[in-house]
């Protein structure tokens, strides 16, 4: 069931970590919200979170943390973090893509070692929901990444055996075939698969988004997984209470 578009926050995430388990899809006819963050407000923020990484300024970083995401995670664990990376010369975003309330940023740091690829996701009001230097994949991004790619490429019964043993039984290769066309129509047509990057890892429940490029907009797909690392549930609604 699709529900009112909103505001991502920390509602956000805790709606999709303790959801039913299930793939959300778009109605028939169905108009998805696309965000109503600017590119210049994208590059503005994601600039502030460029210039905090490169200064090291713990506190400026986690302000510009969405609030699912600080709430999570203390000053000192982010100053800790920023104190271990290699010194960063300078930094520069090259890509803005809004999508369905979200908007995903391509970004390049520069340190002694070269350019270093990063991947920031900014939900509505321009905080960080999620990011990765994006020649790093952990093994459950890789799980959503292959996931999503073989629904792209219409391998409904791969697709499927990335699921769980439980998730399996309630959607059959022809559910994901039929869900997946539904998106693909209203969104405009599937383009590439971009990137994946965790949002929520460690616990019972961990979240990755994936950024698809489609015809309209470049969207995220909710992916969440148990802690053994298998998918329990997928959304790729994009709208949520």
């Amino acid at each position: 069931m699709i529900r009112p578009a909103v505001k991502l926050s920390a509602a956000l995430l805790a709606l999709v970590l303790s959801a039913p388990m299930g793939m959300a899809a778009p109605q028939d006819g169905e108009q998805l919200t696309k965000t109503e963050l600017s590119a210049a407000q994208a590059t503005a923020a994601a600039e502030l979170a460029l210039g905090a990484l490169k200064d090291r300024d713990g506190d400026e970083l986690h302000g510009a943390l969405a609030e699912a995401v600080r709430t999570s995670v203390s000053k000192d664990k982010v100053q800790e973090r920023l104190n271990k990376l290699t010194s960063i010369r300078r930094t520069r975003v090259v890509g803005v893509a809004p999508g369905y309330n979200t908007t995903t940023v391509d970004a390049v740091v520069v340190t002694a070692e070269g350019d270093q690829p990063l991947l920031m996701v900014l939900d509505e009001d321009g905080k960080l929901l999620a990011w990765k230097w994006s020649q790093q994949v952990q093994p459950i991004e890789s799980t959503a990444l292959e996931f999503v790619r073989h629904l792209a490429a219409e391998r409904w019964v791969l697709a499927r055996t990335k699921l769980s043993l439980q998730l399996q039984e309630e959607l059959s290769p022809a559910d994901l075939e039929r869900k997946w066309s539904k998106l693909n129509r209203v969104s405009g047509g599937f383009r590439s698969v971009k990137d994946a990057v965790i949002a929520s890892q460690g616990g019972d429940q961990q979240l990755v988004l994936v950024a698809v490029a489609f015809g309209k907009a470049t969207s995220n797909l909710f992916v969440i997984f148990d802690d053994q690392g298998r998918i329990i549930n997928v959304d790729i609604s994009r709208d949520f209470v």
